[in-house]
């Protein structure tokens, strides 16, 4: 079974209580719709966005099973192995030996980390409005390690090579892909 985005959200929900993890699902996912369609996958935007949905799904009640507690989970509600794939793909080298080999993964793996940069330089705006965030201050923020420390620079990187971009590529499409979010909301 490949969940719908909305049949995704009540799972994330089912094992995530707080507001944090089931906000940065709902926007990974988002961005991850954004992506599939800017990618030539718009067909696939549905599962793609259900992916993005899902990749933390374990991480409120089992951080140290990150990765690994998700696919049982996954596997005991029936949900199809590639998706279980996918999910565990985004923590690669770091809770995961999965690695992610669809460009779907890599966006994943690479966009993830940047969403929680992206959302920690919008709180620090002094309008807190995403459509105010410029590349330029990203691309700033990004160079000081103190910024947002728990979101990896390293992983990011890695995620724009796994995927044959520059860093700025990575960035740029990222942001867009959450200023045209906070549009359509």
């Amino acid at each position: 079974m490949i969940p719908t985005p909305e049949q995704a959200y009540a799972l994330l929900c089912e094992y995530n209580e707080g507001d944090f993890h089931r906000e940065h699902g709902r926007v990974v996912g988002g961005v991850m719709r954004w992506y599939a369609r800017e990618l030539g996958y718009g067909d696939q935007a549905d599962f793609w966005q259900a992916v993005g949905i899902l990749h933390d799904l374990d991480f409120e009640r089992w951080p140290d099973q990150h990765c690994i507690k998700e696919q049982q989970l996954l596997r005991d509600a029936g949900v199809d192995e590639t998706l279980i794939h996918a999910v565990a793909s985004h923590g690669w080298g770091l809770a995961s030996d999965v690695e992610p080999t669809h460009e779907m993964e890599k966006v994943l793996f690479a966009a993830d980390e940047l969403t929680g940069l992206i959302g920690a330089a919008v709180r620090v705006l002094p309008s807190k409005d995403i459509r105010d965030l410029e590349l330029k201050s990203l691309r700033k923020k990004f160079k000081t390690a103190k910024f947002a420390a728990g979101c990896s620079r390293e992983v990011i990187t890695r995620g724009a090579e796994l995927l044959g971009w520059d860093l700025d590529t990575l960035m740029d499409r990222t942001l867009t892909a959450m200023k045209e979010m906070a549009q359509s909301e």
